[in-house]
């Protein structure tokens, strides 16, 4: 049998490492999903950016229930709900961890683990636009989001 590294030892794959991509989403129960990435990590300013996002794209009051993400909980965050005239965004925090309860993680898993299965990219702009493509073929897939959904509040009427 031909293997990478001798006997017993665990293979070392070299590769060029880039910085990294930072993305955030927001799913409805109607299965849309919101989507933005960036270069550097997503700070308060940036957060409260997608808030905006999603809140021009959505009519009416809006529900981001969200993880312990530090970012989260910022003064910016804070300082933008506060400030709002007419409050459209409420926020609901989960517990500790609980990746389970939060339907958005289904997303991630579906991307990383179907849409991008296989996938090895050679540079930050082709993992870019290789997200965009399976970003883009998961919102083509509305049932499926709302499985995400389904999935962690069963007895919500979708």
């Amino acid at each position: 049998m031909r293997t990478y590294a001798p006997r017993g030892e665990t293979p070392v794959l070299r590769y060029r490492y880039w910085e990294h991509r930072s993305a955030i989403s927001a799913i409805t129960p109607d299965g849309q999903l919101y989507t933005w990435t960036q270069a550097s990590s997503f700070d308060g300013p940036a957060i409260v950016r997608f808030l905006k996002h999603v809140d021009r794209q959505i009519p009416g009051k809006l529900l981001v229930i969200w993880d312990g993400l530090p970012a989260h909980r910022s003064h910016t965050i804070k300082d933008y709900l506060r400030d709002q005239e007419d409050c459209h965004v409420y926020l609901a925090q989960l517990p500790g961890y609980a990746p389970d309860l939060n339907p958005d993680e289904g997303v991630w898993q579906y991307l990383k683990y179907v849409e991008l299965k296989n996938v090895c990219c050679h540079s930050l702009a082709e993992l870019r636009t290789e997200l965009r493509n399976a970003i883009q073929r998961l919102r083509r897939k509305p049932e499926v989001i709302q499985g995400f959904v389904r999935q962690v509040y069963p007895d919500l009427v979708l």
